[in-house]
């Protein structure tokens, strides 16, 4: 219990046995329910989580345990409570916990995210990159800044919880995205705050050439959807979502004009985007749940 608000910790896991129990040992004491997600391990994981809550998949993903976790934690806990997703590898501080629960305590947030303000120093090269890349189209995609996408330390309020589409998901490791983009969609605030990176010899079962094609082609997707969703109910009652469409429309034709006379033309489609998300940023903003 964390002033007046109870905590629930979601772990997936799989094979990790070499991490999990120092990650359940280090729990901080305000901690209530902690579920562990096995997702097909073929080591011992699943006989590691001491008292804590177990649910077993058969290899669904990342993003499905944490699904069934959150799931759980509804069917379970009586009252308004806090999710945290801490993964079972040891990558995420338990320390880091209270400062991702208080955006949402204070009224301030309905989701947090961790950001590792210091992965310049401990995180690969390589992933340094396709964060900084993907954390650039997730921005484009949430409407909003968006800086460590990839970080999947989050507190999310059992408010968005009790309300969210559990049968529209995404299983793999391209969910931190997901749930960012589908926040941004159904007009969730989220918070951000610095959370310290873990890197203690953990392997990563991402392909990083599949994994990018595939969570950049959701992110575009997930763009024009929400946008558009967003857009057409107001479109006639409001000057902006006009100019959106409109300066929209014109970087397409920018970009077609540029490569039919020359890439000197090639600035035109990029202000008309610019300028079209600026405009998204402001829809995001106006759209926005208020805070309770």
């Amino acid at each position: 219990m964390f002033e007046d608000w109870k905590v629930a910790v979601v772990i997936p896991a799989r094979n990790e046995q070499e991490h999990l129990p120092k990650v359940l040992s280090m729990m901080p004491e305000l901690v209530d329910e902690v579920v562990v997600i096995d997702d097909g391990s073929t080591d011992r994981t699943g006989a590691l989580v001491a008292n804590a809550d177990l649910i077993r998949l058969e290899g669904e993903g990342v993003g499905a345990a944490i699904d069934a976790g959150h799931k759980h934690l509804l069917a379970k806990i009586e009252g308004r409570f806090i999710s945290v997703v801490m993964a079972g590898d040891g990558q995420m501080d338990p320390s880091d916990l209270t400062s991702l629960l208080q955006p949402i305590i204070d009224s301030k947030a309905h989701h947090v995210k961790g950001e590792r303000l210091d992965r310049a120093g401990k995180m690969p090269k390589i992933r340094r990159f396709g964060t900084l890349l993907l954390s650039f189209l997730t921005t484009l995609a949430c409407g909003q800044t968006i800086r460590d996408s990839q970080c999947g330390y989050t507190a999310t309020s059992s408010e968005v919880l009790s309300q969210w589409d559990w049968s529209r998901s995404w299983k793999g490791y391209g969910y931190p995205n997901w749930w960012l983009m589908r926040l941004s969609t159904e007009g969730w605030s989220i918070a951000h705050v610095p959370v310290k990176s873990v890197y203690e010899g953990q392997t990563s079962g991402i392909k990083i050439p599949s994994f990018f094609a595939e969570v950049s082609l959701m992110l575009l997707i997930g763009l024009h959807y929400r946008v558009f969703k967003s857009v057409l109910p107001i479109i006639s009652v409001h000057p902006i979502p006009i100019a959106l469409v409109i300066c929209y429309s014109l970087g397409w034709l920018g970009l077609v004009y540029s490569l039919t006379y020359g890439v000197i033309f090639f600035p035109i489609p990029i202000l008309m985007w610019w300028i079209t998300h600026k405009l998204d940023r402001v829809i995001v903003e106006v759209l926005r749940r208020p805070l309770e």
